[in-house]
């Protein structure tokens, strides 16, 4: 019976100085400044994402973290498909090109058309 007494003050005791120490701040030393728990971001803010971007992307990982396959799966796909739209752009744009340059041969020769055709008429009278 002894023991369980000395046993229940002995944890009275510990439980108070806990309590003491916690609600006292400890040391009493200011708490240090928390450490950003967000890296910078590697992702150009000068221009557009490519495909390289994505694919060096490392998200951080917490504690409860995320399902690394899973995501790691989500940005391969986004980079999957901004490339597919890179490729898709670079194409209209040159095919835009391409006939732009032809209009504006066909233009330039109708033009020159139009000028012989002015000066034979003019010939005629």
């Amino acid at each position: 019976m002894v023991v369980f007494w000395f046993l229940l003050i002995a944890l009275v005791v510990v439980v108070a100085a806990v309590a003491l120490f916690v609600a006292g701040g400890g040391s009493g030393a200011a708490l240090p400044e928390a450490a950003a728990d967000r890296t910078v971001w590697p992702l150009p803010a000068d221009r557009p994402m490519a495909r390289a971007d994505v694919e060096t992307l490392r998200l951080p990982v917490a504690l409860r973290g995320y399902r690394m396959a899973e995501t790691d799966e989500a940005l391969d796909r986004l980079g999957a498909e901004l490339a597919e739209r890179d490729a898709r752009i670079s194409e209209l744009e040159a095919a835009l090109a391409g006939a732009q340059a032809a209009a504006m041969a066909g233009g330039a020769k109708a033009g020159h058309e139009e000028k012989e055709r002015r000066e034979d008429e003019g010939e005629k009278e």
